[in-house]
C-alpha cells in the first residue's frame, strides 16, 4: 500500500470517528430531552430496542466475512450478556444524571472510564501499570474532582450516577476487551443492545406512558438508530485506522456537547467544569500516549465508545 493510500485511510478512519461522535452526542441529548416528557425506563426502552432493530439492518451485516450463524452464536455467551447488562446500568445511570446534570458535567465525568479500566486491567486482565500511568490515571481523577468539588458547593449531588456510570462502563470496557479475543465484533455489536430491549421491553406495560405529541414517537425511534449508528461508524473507524490514531478524536465530543447542551437546553459550561474537563483531556491524551509507548502497538479496540 502507497504511503498516500495509507494516509488516505487514515484521514478516512478519522472523519468516521468525528462523525460517530456526534451520533453519541445526540444519544445523550436526545435522552436527556426525553427524561424530561416520559418515564425513564420508557427513554431505555426506546434506546435499546431501536438500536436492536437499527444494527440489524445495518450493511455490516451484509459485508461481512463472518457467517450469519456466526454472528447470532457467541463463544462466551454468559460474557456477552454480562456485558449487556452492564450497558444497561450504565445507560440507566447516565440518563438518570442528565435529569439534573447539564451535558457538558456528565461527559467530563464520563471521561474518567479510561482511567478506570487502566487501574481495573490490573487485576482483571493481569496488565502491569508503570508509575508514569499511575501518575496521569491520579492527575485525571483530580480533574473529575475539580468538576463535581464535592463538599464545596460542586454541581448537583446526583454527579454520584455519573461516577458510578463511568464505573460501570468501564467494567463493560474490560469485558469487550476480553471477548475480543474470542467472538466477532460483529457478534459484541449483536448483543450490545439485546439484553437492554428484552429487559425493557419486559418492564414496558407497567412504566407506558403515552406521549402527549405524536413527533416524541420518533424522537424514541431517532435516538435508537443514532446509537446504532455510532456504534457501526465506530467499527468502520477502527478497521480502516489504528485505536492510536483514532482515540485522541473521541475528546472532540466536548466540542459537541457544550454546542448542542446551549441550542437545545440554554446550558453553557462554568469555569469549573472547562478546568476539569481541560485536566482530564489532558491525562487521557497521555495515558493513550503511555500505553503506546509500552504496549508498542496501538490497544486492541473497543467497537464501543462512551455510550
Amino acid at each position: 500500500m502507497s504511503a498516500f493510500s495509507h494516509r488516505d485511510l487514515r484521514l478516512r478512519g478519522i472523519g468516521l470517528m468525528c462523525i460517530a461522535v456526534i451520533c453519541f452526542t445526540g444519544i445523550d441529548t436526545i435522552g436527556k430531552y426525553l427524561n424530561q416528557l416520559l418515564p425513564l425506563s420508557q427513554v431505555m426502552w426506546g434506546r435499546f430496542v431501536f438500536a436492536f432493530l437499527a444494527v440489524c439492518f445495518l450493511p455490516i451485516f451484509g459485508t461481512s466475512n463472518v457467517p450469519p450463524r456466526e454472528i447470532v452464536g457467541s463463544k462466551r455467551m454468559s460474557l456477552q450478556l454480562l456485558r449487556g447488562l452492564l450497558l444497561v446500568g450504565s445507560t440507566g445511570l447516565n440518563f438518570l444524571a442528565l435529569q439534573f446534570l447539564q451535558l457538558d458535567q456528565a461527559l467530563a465525568i464520563m471521561f474518567s472510564v479510561p482511567f478506570m479500566v487502566a487501574a481495573l486491567s490490573i487485576p482483571m486482565l493481569g496488565e502491569r501499570v508503570g508509575p508514569r500511568r499511575w501518575a496521569a490515571i491520579t492527575v485525571g481523577f483530580l480533574g473529575v474532582l475539580v468538576v463535581t468539588r464535592p463538599g464545596f458547593g460542586g454541581i448537583h449531588p446526583a454527579a454520584i450516577f455519573s461516577v458510578l456510570c463511568a464505573l460501570c462502563y468501564a467494567f463493560y470496557s474490560i469485558t469487550t476487551r476480553m471477548l475480543a479475543s474470542s467472538d466477532s465484533s460483529e457478534t459484541t455489536l449483536f448483543y450490545s443492545n439485546l439484553p437492554g430491549a428484552v429487559i425493557m421491553t419486559a418492564l414496558l406495560p407497567f412504566v407506558w406512558h403515552s406521549p402527549d405529541k405524536s413527533y416524541l414517537y420518533w424522537v424514541m425511534v431517532a435516538q435508537g438508530v443514532v446509537a446504532a449508528l455510532g456504534h457501526y461508524l465506530m467499527i468502520l473507524a477502527h478497521r480502516v485506522a489504528p485505536a492510536s490514531v483514532l482515540a485522541p478524536f473521541m475528546y472532540t465530543q466536548t466540542v459537541w456537547v457544550i454546542c448542542a447542551g446551549y441550542l437545545v437546553f440554554g446550558d453553557l459550561p462554568n469555569r469549573w467544569t472547562v478546568v476539569g474537563a481541560v485536566i482530564v483531556i489532558g491525562s487521557g491524551l497521555y495515558l493513550l500516549y503511555r500505553e503506546r509507548v509500552v504496549r508498542g502497538e496501538a490497544v486492541p479496540p473497543s467497537i464501543d465508545s462512551m455510550r
